[in-house]
C-alpha cells in the first residue's frame, strides 16, 4: 500500500521546510534543498532530522 496522496501534499522537510519528494522504492522522503533522505517504515514517514540519510549515502545503500 502506497503513502496517503494528501499526506505527501502536507509533509515539508522538518529542517528547511522545503518541498519532498517521495523515492521510486516509497521507502524515502527526499529533500533536494538538504540532500537528505527520511525514512518510511511501515508506511508512516520518519520526519525526525537525527534520522535523515545523506542521499549519497542512502543511495549507496542501494547497491
Amino acid at each position: 500500500m502506497a503513502l496517503n496522496k494528501e499526506l505527501l501534499d502536507i509533509l515539508a522537510c522538518p529542517e528547511c521546510k522545503g518541498e519532498l519528494t517521495l523515492l521510486p522504492d516509497e521507502d524515502g522522503l527526499y529533500c533536494p534543498k538538504c540532500a537528505v533522505v527520511y525514512p518510511v517504515k511501515d508506511e508512516i514517514p520518519i520526519m525526525l532530522t537525527d534520522q535523515a540519510v545523506a542521499y549519497d549515502d542512502w543511495e549507496g545503500s542501494k547497491a
